[in-house]
């Protein structure tokens, strides 16, 4: 793998808070930032994915967000009554 190097600023509040759990955890900044990166990029990733499929079923059953929406109303006050 192929490493470049950035330069990242960061308000000194959240460096300090970087710092603390990097040696928490035993990691450098480096590695901690890098890993963080990593997951944000992976839940976003996954994120997609569930929206990418809801949009097919939702295409699939001919319902609209709108559709969904009105249902989770009506689920609300049913269960709220």
């Amino acid at each position: 793998m192929t490493f470049s190097t950035v330069d990242i600023s960061f308000p000194a509040d959240l460096l300090v808070q970087i710092d603390e759990i990097a040696g928490i955890e035993s990691r450098t900044r480096d590695v901690l930032v890098s890993d963080a990166v990593k997951m944000y990029i992976e839940r976003k990733d996954e994120w997609q994915k569930s929206f990418t499929i809801g949009q097919k079923i939702g295409l699939d059953l001919d319902i609209s967000e709108n559709d969904i929406m009105n249902e989770i109303k009506a689920y609300r006050k049913e269960t709220t009554q």
